[in-house]
């Protein structure tokens, strides 16, 4: 979730001032989050209480109306601040940029055991997309970004055996498989390279034509930073290719703990306390005592935020 918001921000000053290369300070003073950051924390509330569809519509409705300049899309606007709760067909990138939560509700430990594809948190993704995004690309971009992080969570944490041995300390190895997943499920073509796309690419707001170029900035990075600088990079919808692609880059390096405290700094009180309360959620979901530690060290208050946030 927090790799979403880190790319968010990042990307929030690059949207509608393009670069095209991966040189660019990573954190300023004008950065903010935008809608992709609010939308996410609204999935992330509704997944805790039971994700249910209403679920998903109360949660962005509630949400989404107490930060109502933070960038919506036209129709989503509309939507949002209406007494409407039906679904409008769209296939807008904006059911997969909010849709991290779900990834990682995906039961990892199953698929290592059985061989088969756990279907709770891909029914999550689905669900959040549908209750507005309810075109079939809308439904897909959520989907490959949700098995996408499944996906990265799955190999690059060492639950995938072959022959009993971990692939988890073959990073290429990880991400062929990543791709090859995802092109035979989705049919996204994931063999272009960065450097074909670059050039040509322009703003974008369809999911068909923003997830497979974040799912690539993905599969070329080294580590997390470089992640988001490949996605940023393309130009585009930048804080929303990057939220994409960050949100799946968390679940394969994690994120330095740095570019996390310096991505919580620019959350409001509202927010923040949604994002700690959604890791210390995760972390009492997986039973994990080194994902609760580092989850109290990141979410020190005193040293993180300043009174006055």
């Amino acid at each position: 979730m927090l790799g979403a918001i880190v790319g968010d921000i990042v990307g929030s000053v690059y949207e509608f001032n393009n670069i095209k290369t991966k040189d660019f300070p990573l954190f300023r003073d004008d950065c903010f989050f935008t809608d992709d950051t609010v939308m996410t924390c609204a999935v992330a509330e509704a997944v805790m209480r039971g994700g249910k569809p209403d679920d998903f519509i109360d949660e962005m409705k509630r949400l989404g109306r107490l930060y109502p300049d933070a960038g919506y899309g036209g129709r989503f606007s509309g939507w949002l601040f209406s007494d409407d709760r039906e679904p409008y067909n769209s296939f807008g990138n904006g059911s997969a940029m909010r849709v991290s939560p779900c990834g990682w509700m995906m039961d990892c430990g199953y698929a290592a055991r059985t061989g088969g594809f756990p279907h709770n948190g891909y029914a999550l993704a689905e669900r959040s997309a549908a209750v507005t995004h309810n075109h079939p690309e809308g439904i897909k971009g959520a989907g490959a970004t949700a098995y996408a992080i499944f996906l990265a969570r799955f190999y690059f944490g060492g639950w995938h055996r072959d022959y009993e041995k971990p692939i988890n300390d073959d990073p290429a190895e990880c991400k062929k498989r990543i791709k090859e997943n995802l092109e035979s499920r989705f049919g996204y073509n994931l063999s272009r390279t960065l450097d074909e796309i670059r050039p040509f690419y322009k703003f974008n707001e369809t999911c068909q034509d923003t997830v497979p170029q974040a799912l690539i900035a993905f599969l070329e990075s080294a580590d997390f930073e470089d992640a988001i600088r490949n996605a940023i990079s393309l130009g585009g919808d930048s804080d929303t290719l990057a939220a994409i692609t960050g949100s799946v880059a968390e679940a394969a390096y994690g994120i330095p703990e740095p570019i996390a405290n310096a991505a919580l700094s620019y959350l409001d009180e509202r927010l923040y306390d949604v994002v700690k309360r959604w890791y210390a959620y995760r972390a009492k979901w997986e039973h994990d005592h080194d994902f609760g530690v580092m989850i109290e060290r990141l979410f020190r208050r005193d040293e993180n935020r300043t009174e006055t946030e």
